[in-house]
């Protein structure tokens, strides 16, 4: 059993910079992919970025160059970095864990969810 908890959402001006935080408890963290998928109000949930337990990652293009997911094994946390933030990366963030898939890219890869943090870009 994995458990997913997000912080570091908040209300940021377009161009502005956040850093996401997922803590998460459980022994093997090191051998699970994460994620970060997002949903905007109306919208479908979207893969991000994930990582894999071997640090292989993948970006939506929407993303590229602006995100970066980074975990640290030992303090069993990973990480989201935004920078160019535009108001459409306006979401509920969410990170998540899968002990089945590599790289995983789709929301049905994965097991286990956090409770999501608000991200809010004002223009």
């Amino acid at each position: 059993q994995v458990q997913l908890v997000e912080s570091g959402g908040g209300l940021v001006q377009a161009g502005g910079s956040l850093r996401l935080s997922c803590a998460t408890s459980g022994r093997t963290f090191s051998t699970y992919a994460m994620g970060w998928f997002r949903q905007a109000p109306g919208k479908d949930r979207e893969a991000v970025a994930t990582i894999s337990s071997g640090g292989s990652t993948y970006y939506a293009d929407s993303v590229k160059g602006r995100f970066a997911i980074i975990r640290d094994n030992v303090k069993k946390m990973v990480y989201l970095e935004i920078n160019s933030l535009k108001p459409e990366d306006t979401a509920l963030y969410y990170c998540a864990a899968s002990g089945r898939y590599h790289v995983p890219r789709l929301r049905s890869q994965f097991d286990y969810w956090g409770q999501g943090t608000q991200v809010t870009v004002s223009s």
